[in-house]
């Protein structure tokens, strides 16, 4: 197991130190979105609270709760607390559903993005000077900037790829003699697919950090078998900042590390709001401490988890660790009364021997009633049965769907679109 620090001193810190971090950076954070922007000030009056009162992380829960809706509300740049010449960058979220994010940085915000990060690539294994591929996208989406920043940081060779073009990408990883490849984990499974067309090997590839999809253990059993890597989930969102702002597992992989010296984390009821047990699922809610244009307070992710444990890890890491996230609230499914999450679709699949790795959830709305239906490729031999029972097993319910050959379904470069909803009436 390896145990490579970025910053050792704060990755190792005592329980005590940690508490005593994130109760200056509290104080500091709530009296600064304050008294720097007029939206906070209003949300904070209408609850009753001023930063005078918030003195001890206790206090944490007598501040109002955020989401995503007050970010969107407050498009473009509503809910910025510095001044506009003091940001240098800015990443959004997608906007799929609605109005998007937009993450403002400053120098600060950026240095951070890039400590958190690094962290992330010691702890898979990194070495300084060893070649990083990175593949997500320089652009708007945080994914690409972020590997960046973090990589350079750690003092790493930056192979800025971007996605697309798979057969380069295996070219540069064999001249170049790549030893660490990040990307959105269906990239991982079309990396694994060209592999296989062009008969090709990347015999130093050795580490493998993925991210910002579904990400069943199954799935991360069949990227790391076929590009012969120790596959690592990373972990953060536009609203924290971006990638790895957050954390990610360590080579122990007994749960998500949280960069606590940066980021206060709940765990509470996705009903009522109220704090959950450790080892209870809930919902995740972020306090950043640290970041200067856009700190969130108490900001509901809508993606739930739950806290594996407080003590120090065999990493020797005593940040808080939280189970990989088991999906969303608003990605629930529900049919024919039956609850479910696309994770456990995927991870029901990827137990079937000769099912391949892409595969579609089509919900349809006929008429004001859901039906699935669940399209997968597969090897010659796996039939709609075989399909249909694991899915029963695991769902409780026996879903339509066919069975393709592989290589049939649609592919994409970036995200895979897991849930497609179509809506239409027979009358």
């Amino acid at each position: 197991m390896r145990f490579g620090y970025h910053n050792e001193k704060l990755e190792t810190a005592s329980r005590e130190k940690l508490r005593d971090i994130q109760t200056k950076g509290l104080r500091r954070t709530v009296r600064h979105v304050y008294e720097s922007n007029p939206v906070y000030r209003r949300l904070f009056d209408a609850h009753g609270v001023s930063p005078e009162e918030i003195k001890t992380l206790d206090d944490l829960q007598r501040l109002p709760m955020t989401n995503k809706e007050l970010l969107r509300e407050n498009y473009p740049l509503g809910l910025s607390c510095v001044p506009r010449d003091s940001i240098v960058e800015m990443h959004m979220s997608s906007g799929s559903t609605g109005t998007p994010v937009i993450m403002p940085y400053t120098e600060g915000d950026l240095a951070q993005w890039a400590e958190c990060m690094a962290r992330c690539y010691m702890m898979s294994g990194a070495r300084r000077g060893d070649a990083v591929q990175i593949t997500p996208l320089f652009g708007l989406f945080n994914g690409g900037f972020g590997m960046y920043h973090g990589a350079r940081a750690a003092g790493l060779f930056v192979i800025p790829a971007g996605p697309g073009n798979t057969v380069r990408q295996i070219k540069l990883a064999k001249d170049l003699k790549t030893r660490i490849i990040t990307g959105v984990v269906s990239y991982g499974v079309r990396l694994i697919e060209v592999m296989n067309e062009l008969n090709e090997e990347l015999p130093d590839l050795e580490i493998g950090i993925f991210g910002a999809e579904t990400f069943s253990d199954a799935m991360k059993r069949r990227i790391s078998t076929g590009l012969g890597v120790e596959v690592f989930d990373i972990y953060g969102m536009t609203e924290t900042g971006g990638v790895g702002t957050l954390g990610m597992d360590c080579a122990a992989h007994d749960g998500i590390h949280v960069w606590e010296d940066h980021y206060i984390v709940e765990i509470v009821d996705p009903k009522t709001g109220e704090p959950v047990e450790d080892g209870e699922t809930g919902e995740l809610v972020v306090t950043s401490i640290t970041r200067e244009a856009l700190p969130v307070i108490r900001f509901r992710t809508a993606d739930l988890t739950r806290i594996i444990s407080r003590e120090r890890c065999d990493c020797g890491r005593t940040h808080i660790r939280i189970a990989p996230i088991t999906g969303r609230i608003d990605d629930m499914l529900i049919v024919k009364g039956v609850n479910f999450f696309p994770k456990q679709v995927e991870q029901a699949l990827m137990q079937i021997p000769g099912i391949g790795a892409n595969y579609q959830i089509i919900v349809e709305d006929i008429d004001g009633v859901k039906e699935i239906r669940i399209n997968v490729e597969a090897e010659p031999g796996v039939t709609g049965y075989i399909v249909e029972k694991a899915l029963k097993e695991a769902l409780g319910f026996s879903p339509k769907g066919d069975v393709f050959p592989i290589g049939s379904l649609p592919r994409t470069e970036g995200k895979a679109q897991r849930v497609i909803h179509r809506k239409r009436q027979t009358g």
